[in-house]
């Protein structure tokens, strides 16, 4: 197992950000959403229906929250609305600096 370094933290470290993601991450449908997502690339939410046993408008409300955390992007073209995931915040949340955060000294 990889040896994770133990970064200096500051005791006073803002943690407002990480309670809004975290909470986006707590619910099983986001997290099935996010998984679709990963696994399928860009998805309309009509393709999402079926899959996650969902009405349009109950994922359309979870797509929000996630694309609120910043976890998935939104592309628009005429009235169709495409979500797939911002690599970028997802690898920032499962990454080394914040597990640090938590680790003991």
């Amino acid at each position: 197992m990889k040896e994770l370094p133990i970064l200096e933290t500051s005791s006073e470290v803002d943690f407002s950000s990480y309670v809004h993601k975290f909470k986006a991450l707590s619910d099983e449908k986001r997290l099935h959403i996010l998984h679709l997502l990963t696994r399928n690339g860009k998805t309309c939410v009509c393709d999402l229906e079926e899959v996650v046993q969902l009405s349009q408008s109950k994922i359309s409300y979870h797509l929000k929250i996630l694309l609120n955390a910043g976890f998935i992007d939104k592309e628009t073209k005429g009235t169709w609305s495409y979500y797939s995931i911002n690599e970028e915040a997802v690898n920032a949340i499962l990454s080394e600096e914040l597990c640090c955060i938590f680790r003991p000294n």
